[in-house]
């Protein structure tokens, strides 16, 4: 879960950068649109990674004391 987890993130994280500096957004233009159904799904399956790899950084710092 973690692998993928980390995956989903850099892949919204290279989304991300490509809208910070080109003004494109690839999840919106592969899927239909920010507003269509299935770019608001792959959003929300980053964002959960994201959130997911929080705990894991979490994780990590406990296992080094």
């Amino acid at each position: 879960m973690d692998a993928i987890a980390l995956i989903l993130t850099i892949i919204g994280s290279i989304n991300w950068g490509l809208v910070g500096i080109f003004q494109f957004d690839l999840v919106a233009w592969l899927f239909g649109g920010a507003g269509a159904i299935v770019s608001r799904i792959i959003y929300t399956v980053i964002g959960l990674a994201g959130l997911w790899c929080i705990s894991i950084l979490f994780r990590r710092f406990r296992d080094m004391e």
